[in-house]
């Protein structure tokens, strides 16, 4: 009989986060060997391997779980806030990496974060998505993408003042698709949109929807404070979309540590500069594209399964 393995996540399909997207994209890579179940909290039953999403949100599950099943593997995957802030401050989020056999990363510099003999017991898994041909792009303007849902950690107040930096570049776009899960950023974005031409705030948008827009876009700006992994990145890696990212380990341990599209966190000016010199110098452009056609195999979803099911089995192993 399959073994049985539960995967718990902070927020179901209802929150769409990142969190929810990675579980249940595991989920479908599994469950060909295994049998798998999803839920945002695990109290009790008889699975073999608990796979946990998020060192603090997910704590109390782990703590349940190896207090009810022993010591019954336990996988815990560190994503941005918790690898990179709770981690290091939070007494819960500290205790899961006590409770873990193994740890997981997304990104090629998270075990960086960790101390060493953390890092003996981590593995790097690579998100993926499916690959979509590159785009033809208009060359009447540059267009600008971020995706991401308005709130600090995303940082877009530093993709508003870029662009509120290039108002009179009317061949310079910026569209932003996300919620406002902080009212005061939604009425920022609401307030340029209104007196700029050039900026559009186009709200949540469904994720195929948004997906089409990353690969019609010249180029995707992500530009965060704190990521694990951000998968935004990934489908424009795999859309053939060059990227502009703030130059944090999130971002580099995706696009490469060489990698030319970055600019300081928070520094409106220096992300200005990069989107124009996509515009005006045509190398600039070929160059970042060059760079993320050379990672866009990393991402994909048969890697991805491969190091899934590589580290499930290595666990289950008596």
């Amino acid at each position: 009989m399959a073994a049985r393995l539960v995967i718990v996540t902070p927020g179901l399909r209802q929150a769409n986060n990142g969190n929810w997207q990675t579980a249940h994209r595991w989920a479908r890579m599994l469950a060909p060997r295994w049998r798998v179940t999803l839920t945002d909290r695990w109290q009790g039953g008889d699975e073999h391997v608990m796979i946990a999403l998020h060192a603090r949100r997910s704590a109390p599950s782990i703590a349940a779980w190896r207090e009810m099943r022993g010591t019954a593997p336990l996988l815990l995957v560190l994503t941005g806030t918790d690898l990179y802030r709770d981690i290091h401050q939070d007494a819960q989020a500290q205790a899961s990496l006590t409770f873990a056999d193994a740890l997981v990363v997304l990104n090629e510099l998270g075990p960086r974060q960790l101390a060493p003999a953390l890092r003996e017991r981590c593995h790097v898994v690579l998100q993926s998505c499916a690959e979509r041909r590159a785009l033809v792009k208009t060359g009447r303007h540059l267009r600008a993408l971020m995706v991401g849902h308005l709130r600090d950690e995303k940082d877009p107040l530093t993709y508003q003042r870029a662009a509120a930096r290039l108002a009179g570049r009317a061949d310079i776009l910026f569209d932003h698709i996300g919620d406002a899960l902080d009212p005061a950023l939604g009425a920022a974005a609401q307030a340029l949109m209104q007196r700029q031409p050039n900026y559009r705030w186009l709200g949540a948008l469904p994720h195929d929807t948004a997906r089409r827009r990353i690969q019609a876009a010249h180029v995707l700006v992500h530009a965060s404070r704190m990521e694990g992994g951000a998968h935004v990145v990934i489908e424009a890696l795999r859309s053939g979309t060059p990227v502009i990212a703030s130059a944090i380990d999130g971002n580099l341990g995706l696009l490469g540590s060489d990698y030319a599209g970055t600019f300081p966190v928070g520094d409106d000016a220096a992300l200005a500069a990069l989107l124009e010199r996509a515009r005006d110098d045509p190398d600039m452009l070929l160059r970042l594209w060059r760079q993320c056609a050379r990672r866009a195999p990393l991402f994909a979803p048969e890697a991805e399964a491969a190091a899934l099911h590589r580290i499930v089995a290595g666990l289950l192993e008596p």
